[in-house]
């Protein structure tokens, strides 16, 4: 098995996996008078909600005051945005086999497609509240930077990343149930080592290397740089956590591959 493999494997499922993406996409907001308004509504109230607090209650830390109150937003929202489509598959992975056992045992079924079904979902909640970020950083500052065009060769890696999370921890939590309570505590910890509150600058020099052994981090940074500052990641950086991308997107899906077949006997 190579790199290209999990590629080969998801085009020759499209299909499936597009039919699937569609049904979950339609069924979130069934019911509702909004409908899809709402995948709007909700990051314009938080966006908002982070705007009036800083600008009144708590206010701007000494480090932002340079980019006022609602650049501090754009940056607080930002990290937000990449974390949380972390946290939803963190969350959601381990019981994905359990929640389609049915399927998977009663049909030849791709399971690995769930991986690829459930990150191209949560990442189009991510792209519309993208957008509201743009929107809101358009209105703010009169204008986008040029290094915003560049911002796909940093998701691009993350979405590969999640992906490999995903295959991870369907496969272990297939074994166990353990694993989704496991996320449950971990998650939120992991989300204060990650500046989302905070710059990478506000860290003492001597803890800054292992924030950026937290890759979750080091893409928050790389898109506040491309979309909110106008700066180019540091190719360490952004090679180096590249590859590590690939590497957890690699091995992710050669591991769920692994134990595939042993699925249908545990889940």
């Amino acid at each position: 098995m190579n790199l290209a493999t999990p590629f080969e494997n998801a085009w020759r499922y499209q299909e499936l996996i597009r039919a699937v993406v569609r049904r979950e996409l339609a069924v979130r907001f069934r019911g509702s008078i909004l409908g899809w308004l709402w995948a709007v509504f909700g990051p314009l109230v938080m966006l908002s909600a982070y705007t009036v607090i800083f600008s009144s209650a708590v206010g701007v830390p000494p480090s932002a005051k340079g980019a006022g109150v609602g650049g501090y937003a754009l940056s607080i929202f930002t990290g937000l945005i990449i974390f949380n489509l972390f946290s939803e598959l963190a969350y959601r992975s381990p019981g994905m086999l359990h929640e389609q056992a049915a399927l998977i045992k009663k049909s030849i079924f791709p399971s690995e497609t769930l991986a690829w079904t459930a990150t191209i979902r949560a990442s189009v909640y991510a792209l519309i509240s993208l957008c509201v970020l743009l929107v809101f950083k358009i209105a703010v500052t009169h204008g986008l930077p040029l290094t915003a065009l560049l911002a796909p060769f940093v998701a691009v890696p993350f979405f590969l990343a999640l992906l490999g999370v995903s295959w991870f921890l369907m496969a272990l939590g297939s074994f166990t149930r353990d694993v989704a309570h496991l996320m449950i505590s971990i998650v939120p910890v992991f989300m204060f080592a990650t500046p989302i509150f905070y710059s990478i600058d506000d860290v003492p020099p001597h803890l800054r290397l292992y924030v950026h052994l937290n890759p979750i981090g080091n893409y928050v940074e790389m898109m506040r740089d491309l979309l909110l500052f106008g700066r180019l990641p540091g190719a360490l950086l952004y090679f180096g956590t590249v590859a590590g991308s690939l590497l957890v997107f690699y091995f992710g899906y050669r591991f769920f591959m692994q134990y595939k077949a042993v699925f249908v006997d545990v889940i």
